[in-house]
């Protein structure tokens, strides 16, 4: 899947902003706090989903996005706005400055490596949004969007008792809303 992925992102550098005009922004407008992701690797950028998102309220809805504190723990979400600086996690991961402060999003923009129709999302193998989700949605709702490229998508996604299921995924082809034909 890694190296379908990269296939992916090298023969479809206009992903991201296809993916953004598949999005109906108007049903994300219910959001305040929205986590999001640098993308690493081969990941599809979100950053074109989450300007739609944010551009629905800008005095409203604000943006975060994760550090990587310790292993084996779920992520904290920190503010962030465009153009704010960056610094590496414990992972090395471009991540908010320390001294921004911590949020709880409502909703979670994730990078995939494979979906299925079901919900059913394979991550990168460590475990840090499935913790991340359960912690979030123990205390309140959270509605989680994939991102991925449409040709991510295999039938079924082997999961485990731990593993958090999507909402919906967007792809640069269709938004796909959990247990319904992709619209």
């Amino acid at each position: 899947m890694r190296a379908l992925r990269r296939h992916l992102f090298d023969s479809t550098p206009e992903a991201p902003a296809r993916a953004a005009r598949k999005l109906p922004v108007s049903r994300f407008g219910r959001f305040s706090i929205v986590g999001a992701y640098c993308a690493q690797g081969a990941e599809l950028d979100c950053g074109p989903i989450l300007q739609a998102i944010l551009d629905l309220d800008p005095t409203r809805t604000q943006a975060a996005l994760p550090i990587a504190a310790a292993k084996n723990q779920p992520l904290q979400f920190r503010l962030w706005r465009p153009g704010d600086p960056l610094t590496p996690d414990a992972y090395g991961i471009p991540s908010p400055m320390a001294s921004a402060p911590l949020l709880l999003p409502n909703l979670m923009i994730t990078p995939v490596l494979a979906f299925d129709r079901q919900g059913g999302r394979l991550g990168q193998g460590g475990g840090h949004y499935d913790r991340t989700l359960a912690a979030l949605r123990r205390d309140r709702p959270v509605f989680v969007l994939g991102v991925a490229f449409a040709g991510q998508e295999i039938d079924h996604v082997p999961m485990g008792p731990h593993d958090q299921r999507l909402d919906a995924i967007v792809t640069e082809t269709a938004y796909i809303e959990v247990g319904k034909e992709a619209a």
